[in-house]
């Protein structure tokens, strides 16, 4: 595990997130005490990108809703 200053933070940020990014921990130390850890983020999942055409099938199951707005609102209300 590495160990950084505060002062080391502010003038040498890139460095010490290449670090991080390379999967170390780093300990920032304040006055020669502990006062933090970074450690690299967790991986989140990769989420396929949205299916508008699907979301669209689902929502209006019967086609496009023809009319004005207060029809296609209606329509989503369940009201006609």
């Amino acid at each position: 595990m590495k160990t950084a200053t505060v002062a080391d933070l502010r003038n040498n940020f890139a460095a010490i997130s290449r670090w991080i990014h390379d999967g170390e921990e780093v300990v920032i130390t304040k006055r020669g005490r502990a006062f933090a850890t970074l450690t690299p983020s967790r991986e989140r999942p990769i989420l396929p990108p949205h299916n508008r055409m699907a979301r669209l099938e689902k929502a209006f199951p019967d086609g496009p809703v023809d009319g004005d707005a207060r029809d296609t609102v209606d329509y989503d209300r369940g009201d006609r």
